[in-house]
């Protein structure tokens, strides 16, 4: 199971910012991550379509709209 869960939809803006946070990031600390789709999901499209881009680190929320790098490093490094 990847230790960092980018949830998003396709056109979103602050989708594919996070998406560059999270690659460079996980990347740099040689840590696995996915990407899942909220339009595919009719529960994570209720849980989640005002807040998205919503960033999990091990299940845990962590941020949401914009990703900041700091924050998920810290969160990695617990």
């Amino acid at each position: 199971m990847a230790r960092i869960m980018l949830l998003g939809k396709p056109g979103c803006h602050l989708c594919e910012e996070a998406r560059a946070v999270v690659e460079r990031v996980a990347g740099d600390l040689g840590v696995s991550w996915e990407e899942r789709d909220i339009t595919r999901s009719p529960e994570d499209f209720a849980k989640y379509w005002e807040m998205i881009p919503v960033l999990l680190v091990d299940g845990v929320q962590q941020g949401y709209w914009h990703i900041d790098e700091a924050r998920l490093r810290a969160a990695l490094s617990r």
